[in-house]
């Protein structure tokens, strides 16, 4: 049997490469946001290196693609979010980079009221092929502004595909619709608790999952991967051969996502369980920037651990 060559890349790698790919196939795909090019229109930066945005992932693409369609914005989510609707409106396929999605908040009207409903409002004669790339969850000491998660918000709106992958594998295949959407994926397999975890949390529960068993404990660890539309069916067919059920969500945990599968396993999959649902969450509350508070804030493998415990 021929052997499969692998790569290691890092998230922000792929997040690249998948950009990358995309503009290469379409001429209309573009890309746009603060900093993402860097040098804005200033003459003597046009060949300097890409900024990137925040975290640097967008950087080289302005060298292949040029500054008509790799475009730094004013700092005005509001701005360049309804641009990015309009373009999308009018046949482009714009990839719009939010910095962090606390400053969704700028921009809410042309995400939800603009771009959500278009299709719906004109009929579906309207389209709008937008994507809004954004930095989501705690751990960088980035204090409250910058450190949420709010995919609950995007999940709760009509006409929103949501995606919160885990791997760098996910978010290239994600990123470049190579995955179907709403489809889940078990990252591990077990027989004694099924764990569904969100986003980086995927990490946690797969670290909480080694050190239950080393107790004799096999967890079974469920990534949704996408939010919306969610993969109910594989969670239910997980509950349905564990029986017992754990929900880790870094977001807060009124109106969230852990309470809607939560939700869902107790209405449609009440008969497999033999125990609680149990929801390991962020606290009601701003993130803090003290890093200590921080890490108390996030959901641990301990945290987990300890909640799959509790209900065997």
């Amino acid at each position: 049997m021929a052997s499969v060559a692998t790569r290691s890349l890092t998230y922000s790698e792929a997040v690249n490469e998948a950009i990358r790919i995309a503009m290469r196939q379409d001429p209309n795909v573009i890309l746009l946001g603060e900093d993402v090019a860097g040098g804005a229109g200033v003459d003597h930066l046009v060949n300097d290196e890409a900024w990137g945005g925040a975290l640097g992932v967008t950087k080289g693409l302005v060298q292949e693609f040029g500054r008509e369609r790799v475009l730094d914005t004013p700092i005005t989510e509001s701005g360049f979010i309804g641009a990015a609707v309009g373009a999308a409106a009018t046949g482009m396929r714009p990839i719009a980079e939010l910095m962090f999605v606390d400053f969704f908040g700028v921009c809410m009207d042309q995400i939800f009221d603009q771009g959500a409903k278009l299709r719906y409002m004109f009929g579906g004669k309207a389209r709008c092929p937008l994507v809004i790339r954004t930095t989501i969850g705690a751990g960088l000491s980035a204090a409250a502004q910058h450190s949420g998660c709010h995919y609950s918000v995007f999940t709760h709106m009509p006409g929103i595909k949501t995606v919160a992958p885990s791997t760098p594998a996910d978010v290239k295949g994600l990123l470049l619709a190579a995955i179907p959407l709403g489809t889940a994926d078990i990252k591990r397999a077990g027989s004694d608790v099924t764990i569904v975890a969100i986003a980086r949390m995927v990490h946690q529960a797969l670290e909480a999952a080694e050190q239950l068993a080393a107790e004799g404990i096999e967890a079974e660890v469920v990534d949704p991967r996408t939010l919306s539309p969610l993969d109910s069916a594989t969670i239910l067919e997980s509950v349905a051969r564990t029986h017992r059920l754990v929900i880790v969500d870094e977001d807060n945990p009124l109106c969230s996502v852990a309470a809607t599968i939560a939700a869902i396993v107790a209405d449609e999959g009440f008969d497999s369980l033999d125990g609680p649902i149990k929801c390991v969450t962020a606290p009601h509350t701003p993130v803090p920037f003290s890093p200590p508070l921080e890490q108390a804030y996030i959901p641990s493998p301990e945290r987990i651990a300890d909640a799959v415990r509790s209900i065997l």
